[in-house]
């Protein structure tokens, strides 16, 4: 087993490669791979020393697997590349998500669509991946009818950059700024590009994503994504209409059995899910349940996980060990 990491001098490439040694994924060669300017320089991981390679050595050395996180004009790029070669592609990025040639992947959901022909697997936005994990079962039991959420988003999602404009303004020093505003002490209701419809980017993609992972386009989503001055993981305020009427209790015991999901909802006791306690899990966690006593069949839910974790690098190294378990690569 021949693995490149793609962009393993990022936020995601370094937690793709923590994932990979608390896995204990099975690689026989790691192939850490980077930009241009980064080529040739050294970097140590567990103990030893790799030299960093460029994209276009890494697709001469034909990795069995590649798992990208390195923007989504390099994959459109690369990628093809990689798969040319016979390398299995998983991408962090947005490019290929919505191409209707391509898996959008969650394992919990449906790593069992996967073929062996796959060659490119997206891995779907962090905002949506941890939002579909909570609800899998519940859709199964309940039916999906629409979903309005509104979402609380680390800085870390943007990028190192992004964390030491926060820092800075925090220390009172000038920042290089990465956001249009001050983050700390503010909120942006702005995560990427406005669109046509006045919906951002990021908005779009957890509405048409959530539809393609569940391949349901009955199901109503309106998103709004907000960016908030933490660290750790996401959060998520989720009100989901389902088809039938449900039970709280039977709602909690679904999601103890969700796989992925951990149960925080003990309010008398202060307990529910926050960025703090999520921060380097790999689970979503899940909390706040209680009846929208406003309409019918409606749960309020509270979401959160680690962005950079389940949201990207933990999700994309599941994809990979269910290639491997499966003779798929």
């Amino acid at each position: 087993m021949k693995l490149a990491v793609v962009g393993a001098t990022g936020l995601v490439g370094s937690e793709i490669l923590e994932v990979l040694d608390e896995h204990n994924f099975p690689f026989d060669e790691l192939l850490l791979v980077a930009s241009e300017r980064s080529a040739g320089k050294q970097m140590t991981y567990k103990g030893k020393e790799y030299t960093i390679l460029g994209l276009k050595q890494a697709v001469s050395e034909k990795p069995d697997i590649a798992i990208f996180s390195a923007g989504g004009s390099t994959s459109l790029e690369w990628a093809p590349q990689f798969a040319a070669v016979g390398t299995i592609v998983i991408d962090n990025s947005s490019a290929w998500r919505m191409d209707p040639t391509k898996k959008l992947v969650v394992p919990e959901i449906n790593a069992k669509d996967l073929r062996i022909d796959d060659r490119i697997i997206a891995n779907p936005n962090c905002s949506t991946i941890q939002m579909v994990v909570a609800l899998n079962l519940l859709k199964e039991r309940y039916g999906l009818k629409r979903i309005v959420v509104s979402t609380y988003q680390s800085v870390t999602g943007t990028g190192k950059a992004a964390v030491d404009q926060m820092m800075a303004e925090r220390a009172g020093e000038t920042a290089e700024m990465v956001y249009p505003h001050k983050i700390d002490l503010n909120v942006l209701p702005h995560i990427d590009v406005f669109q046509p419809n006045g919906y951002t980017k990021e908005e779009m993609k957890m509405i048409n994503e959530t539809k393609k992972i569940f391949d349901d386009e009955s199901i109503q989503v309106t998103a709004t994504t907000v960016r908030i001055p933490t660290m750790g993981g996401h959060s998520e305020s989720v009100n989901v209409e389902f088809h039938q009427d449900f039970d709280l209790e039977e709602v909690k015991e679904i999601l103890r059995k969700t796989p992925g999901v951990i149960l925080q909802d003990d309010p008398a006791n202060n307990i529910y899910p926050m960025p703090l306690t999520a921060h380097k899990k790999d689970e979503v966690f899940v909390g706040r349940l209680r009846r929208d006593e406003s309409q019918p069949n409606t749960l309020n839910m509270w979401i959160v996980a680690d962005n950079l974790r389940k949201g990207a690098a933990t999700n994309a190294v599941q994809i990979a060990k269910y290639l491997v378990e499966h003779s798929m690569a």
